[in-house]
């Protein structure tokens, strides 16, 4: 490996960290990084004083012209639109990496992918560099093409915006996965009372069907609604239905198969040890590779 590969290799899982929480698709963060190691290995400058600097930059304004695009898609896509999960299986999984890490942190929420839906492409950046890379004003500044007050007034007005929008309780991550394992074996059994007990009693479920499965236009609001949803799916799949627990966007989340196919990957945010909010992820273009990686494990 030289000199310029080496490099490259080193900063990769930054570049797809900053590429996957712009864009809430791997796919599209991994072509970003790739263009982003066409462009370095392509150019004729002498290499950059501060390379990680470089790369960043670069990084970030593809992720920008890519989500600036895929916002104009989005705005006609079917149903309600939720990022593409990553998933690690939680059993028989190794101890994590420093890289892994970084990859599990809160900013890779789903429910925080989602707040930074609302925000137009340069905020998001702008945000995201400074408060999860913790990248330096100029930094940010050169990288978005103005001024270090510019800059600082687009992260203040970010922050301000993801914060009133993000969970305010947070749970343990062990309480949380043992609170997911009642809620699965609830789920499985068809337990009505069971799921009940662990709603809120005004939860709100999203779904993305793509427009490819049925799906909820809108959140289907309310415990006993929600509840009961989970225990017709137990009733009308009895038998073939499996529901498992795993990390999802670095939390704890659910797997749910039907006769051995991935029917959707779900993730959740508590309160007071109920669930307030399920994401559901049922598009099949967005589980194909979440699949395809569980069945390569």
């Amino acid at each position: 490996m030289d000199a310029a590969t080496a490099t490259f290799a080193r900063h990769r899982p930054r570049l797809k960290g900053i590429a996957y929480r712009m864009l809430g698709s791997v796919a599209e963060a991994e072509d970003v990084v790739q263009d982003a190691w066409l462009r370095w290995h392509e150019s004729a400058a002498p290499a950059p004083d501060n390379p990680e600097a470089w790369l960043v930059t670069v990084t970030t304004r593809l992720a920008i012209d890519r989500l600036r695009s895929a916002q104009v898609q989005r705005e006609h896509y079917v149903g309600t639109w939720l990022p593409e999960p990553v998933v690690q299986a939680a059993q028989g999984e190794g101890p994590a990496t420093p890289e892994q890490l970084v990859e599990r942190a809160d900013s890779l929420s789903v429910a925080f992918l989602a707040v930074l839906e609302r925000l137009a492409p340069d905020a998001r950046a702008a945000f995201l560099l400074r408060e999860v890379f913790e990248v330096d004003y100029a930094e940010v500044a050169a990288t978005l093409g103005r001024s270090e007050a510019a800059c600082r007034q687009l992260v203040h007005r970010a922050k301000a915006a993801v914060q009133e929008a993000r969970p305010r309780f947070a749970v343990q991550p062990e309480r949380h996965r043992a609170l997911l394992r009642s809620f699965a074996e609830a789920a499985t059994r068809g337990d009505l009372q069971g799921l009940k007990a662990l709603l809120a009693e005004d939860v709100a479920l999203i779904g993305d069907g793509g427009g490819k499965v049925p799906s909820f236009g809108r959140p289907l609001v309310g415990g006993q609604r929600v509840a009961q949803l989970y225990f017709a799916v137990a009733r009308r799949h009895a038998g073939a239905l499996r529901v498992d627990v795993a990390e999802v966007n670095g939390a704890p989340g659910l797997l749910r198969w039907v006769g051995g196919v991935l029917e959707s990957v779900q993730s959740f945010e508590w309160e007071d040890g109920r669930i307030v909010r399920i994401h559901a992820q049922r598009n099949p273009d967005k589980l194909a590779r979440v699949a395809a990686a569980l069945a390569g494990a």
